[in-house]
C-alpha cells in the first residue's frame, strides 16, 4: 500500500528510525558519490548550461535529490517528504521572512519619496565619483546587503551611481564588485545561520571563523573599487580614504561576528567604514574637473541639486537606524532570552534520521524562533517606519502583499533549494559525497573556498551554497582531518566571490540600469576580479589550515 510505503510507523506511533548508508550503491563509495552528485549536477546544468530559470531548476534538482534518497538510499517514502518540508519550512521561516520584511521597508521609502532624499543626501558627502562610489556601492550597499541581500544592493546602488551621473556599465560593475565583503552575513546572517542549520556546528562558532576570513577581503574591495573607477590616478589619489574605509569595515565586522552578533555584523561594518570616509578630510575635497568628466560620462540626475528640509531627511535616514537600534536593543542578554521564551523545540513530524554510527542527527528536531529571528525584529522595525514616514496603515499591508508578489520566483527558488539540501543531508547524500571529497586530503582546503564560489556563481546565492555543500564540508573536513569550522566557513567566504558572476545578480544589474541582454559584457568584466579574490581566500584558507596562519583561528 502506497501509505504504508509513505510512512512506516513503529507499534509507538513513531516513524521508524532510518539508518544513513554511506555506500548504498553495489557497496562503492565512489558509484555512490556519484549517483548522489545527480541533483547537485542536474541543478547546475539546469542552470548553467540550459539557463532555465533558477525556480524551475530547483524543483527539478528537489524531485532527483528525491527519487535518489528513495531509490538508491533506501530513505522511506514518508521521511524523504518530511525533510523536504522541513527544508522547505526553513526556507519561509527565517530566511524568507527576513527578505520579504527588509525589502517592504524599502518599499515604503520609495512610496513615500524619501528614498530620494537619502540618494541627494549620499551625493552632497562628497562630488568626488571615486568616494561616491565607496559611499554608495560599499557602504550602503554592505547596510543594504545587511538588511536584505539576496540582489536588492547591485540593483539599488547601481540605479544610485548612473543617477550620480556613472556610465550604466561601470555603475553596475562597481555595484557587482563591492556585493562581495559583506555577503557572507547578508540578510541580518542569514547565509551563517543556514550554515549552522545544516552543518549542525554553532552558529557562534561559525561565524568567529567566516568573521576572521571575509574583513581581509573588506581590506581589498575599496581600493580596487577606486581603480575600477578611476583606474591609476583613482587609486594614486584617493587611496588612503579608501584604505580607512576598509580597515574600519573589516575592524568592526570582525569585532561584531567574534564577540556581539553575526546579525549585526554587516550593519556595524557599513556605519564604519561610512564614519571613517567621513572622518578623512581627503574624502571631503573637491573633485577636480577632469576626474569628474572622465568618470560621470553617464547623464546626472537633475533632481541632485535640489535641497531638501533637514526633517525630512532625518527621516530618510530613519528606517535604518530604527533597523539598528532594534537589532541593538534584542542583543541585550536580558532581552535576548525575554525574546527566546517564545521560541519553539519540537520533533519535526514522520522524520527518525540516524547517521551511519545510530546517532540521531539534529535534523529531527526543529527550532522555530517566533520572535527573537531577524524577520520578526525587522517587521517591527517596519512598522515603526510606517508611522515615522506617515505611510497609512492600508498602504503599508499593500506594499507588504506587493513584496511577497515581486518575490514570488525568489520564494519558490530558496525553498525548493533548501528542500534539496534537506534531503540530500537528511538521506546520507552529503555525507557520502564528503567521504569521497575527503581523498584530496590536505587538498581540501583549497578547494573548499571554490566549491562555495562554485555554488554561489550558478545559484545566486551564499545562503542557497551553503544549504548544498555545507555538510558536504563538514563530512569532508573530519574525513581528512581539517577543522570543521574552517571549511564550513570557507565555503561560504569563498562563496561571496561568486556572487558577482551568478547569472541571478547579472541579469539584476543589467535590468536596474537599462542594459538588458549585456549580461555577457559584465561577465567578462569581473571574471578576472572573482577569479583572483577567489584565488588569494583559498590561500588564506590553506594557511588557516597550517601552522603559518592557525593562530588566526579561534
Amino acid at each position: 500500500m502506497l501509505w504504508e510505503i509513505a510512512f512506516r510507523i513503529t507499534e509507538t506511533g513513531e516513524a521508524s528510525v532510518y539508518v544513513q548508508e554511506l555506500k548504498p550503491v553495489a557497496d562503492s563509495l565512489g558509484l555512490s558519490a556519484l549517483v548522489a552528485a545527480l541533483p547537485l549536477v542536474i541543478v547546475l546544468v539546469l542552470l548553467g548550461g540550459v539557463r532555465m530559470k533558477a525556480h524551475r531548476a530547483g524543483l527539478i534538482g528537489l524531485l532527483a535529490a528525491a527519487l535518489v534518497a528513495w531509490l538508491a538510499y533506501g530513505m522511506p517514502v514518508g521521511q524523504t517528504l518530511s525533510s523536504a518540508a522541513q527544508g522547505a519550512v526553513f526556507g519561509l521561516f527565517p530566511i524568507l521572512w527576513i527578505v520579504v520584511n527588509a525589502l517592504w521597508v524599502y518599499r515604503m521609502t520609495v512610496r513615500t519619496r524619501h528614498f530620494d532624499i537619502l540618494r541627494r543626501s549620499f551625493g552632497r558627502l562628497s562630488d568626488d565619483p571615486r568616494i561616491q562610489a565607496l559611499v554608495v556601492a560599499f557602504c550602503f550597499g554592505a547596510l543594504l546587503e545587511a538588511l536584505a541581500g539576496f540582489g536588492a544592493p547591485v540593483a539599488i546602488c547601481s540605479v544610485m551611481l548612473v543617477a550620480l551621473g556613472f556610465d550604466p556599465v561601470r555603475a553596475a560593475v562597481v555595484a557587482l564588485v563591492a556585493n562581495t565583503a559583506p555577503v557572507a552575513f547578508g540578510a541580518m546572517g542569514t547565509p551563517v545561520v543556514t550554515l549552522a542549520q545544516v552543518t549542525g556546528l554553532p552558529l557562534d562558532s561559525v561565524a568567529s571563523v567566516v568573521g576572521r576570513q571575509t574583513p581581509l577581503l573588506a581590506l581589498v574591495v575599496p581600493l580596487l573599487l577606486v581603480g575600477l573607477v578611476d583606474g591609476r590616478r583613482g587609486l594614486r589619489e584617493t587611496w588612503m580614504p579608501a584604505l580607512a574605509c576598509g580597515v574600519a569595515f573589516a575592524a568592526a565586522q570582525f569585532a561584531a561576528s567574534n564577540y556581539v552578533s553575526a546579525q549585526l555584523a554587516d550593519i556595524g561594518a557599513s556605519l564604519a567604514g561610512a564614519a571613517a570616509l567621513v572622518a578623512v578630510p581627503h574624502a571631503r575635497r573637491p573633485a577636480a574637473e577632469p576626474v569628474r568628466a572622465a568618470v560621470l560620462t553617464g547623464v546626472r540626475s537633475e533632481d541632485l541639486d535640489q535641497e531638501d528640509p533637514r526633517p525630512e531627511v532625518v527621516r530618510a535616514y530613519a528606517p535604518y537606524a530604527l533597523i539598528v537600534v532594534i537589532f541593538s536593543i534584542a542583543q541585550i542578554p536580558a532581552v535576548k532570552d525575554w525574546l527566546a521564551k517564545a521560541t519553539r523545540v519540537f520533533d519535526w513530524p514522520f522524520l527518525n534520521v540516524a547517521n551511519p554510527d545510530g546517532e540521531p542527527v539534529g535534523g529531527n528536531v526543529f527550532t522555530l524562533p517566533l520572535v527573537s529571528t531577524g524577520g520578526t525584529l525587522v517587521l517591527l522595525a517596519g512598522l515603526c517606519t510606517a508611522v515615522v514616514l506617515g505611510v497609512h496603515a492600508r498602504v503599508a499591508v499593500k506594499e507588504w502583499a506587493a513584496t511577497v508578489h515581486e518575490l514570488r520566483f525568489a520564494i519558490l527558488t530558496v525553498t525548493s533549494v533548501l528542500a534539496l539540501a534537506y534531503v540530500m543531508n537528511l538521506s546520507g547524500q552529503a555525507a557520502t559525497i564528503g567521504h569521497f571529497v575527503a581523498a584530496a586530503g590536505a587538498g581540501l582546503a583549497f578547494l573548499s573556498p571554490v566549491l562555495g564560489w562554485f555554488g554561489v556563481a550558478v545559484s545566486g546565492s551564499d545562503t542557497s551554497a551553503n544549504a548544498l555543500f555545507g555538510a558536504l564540508q563538514v563530512s569532508a573536513a573530519r574525513e581528512s582531518g581539517l577543522s570543521p569550522e574552517l571549511l564550513a566557513a570557507a565555503n561560504s567566504s569563498g562563496g561571496v566571490l561568486g556572487k558577482m558572476i551568478s547569472p541571478q545578480n547579472l541579469t539584476i544589474a543589467c535590468a536596474a540600469v537599462g542594459l538588458a541582454g549585456r549580461e555577457g559584457d559584465l561577465l567578462r568584466k569581473v571574471l578576472p576580479w572573482s577569479a583572483g579574490l577567489l584565488l588569494i581566500m583559498c590561500l588564506i584558507v590553506v594557511g588557516q589550515s597550517s601552522p603559518v596562519l592557525e593562530w588566526m583561528l579561534p
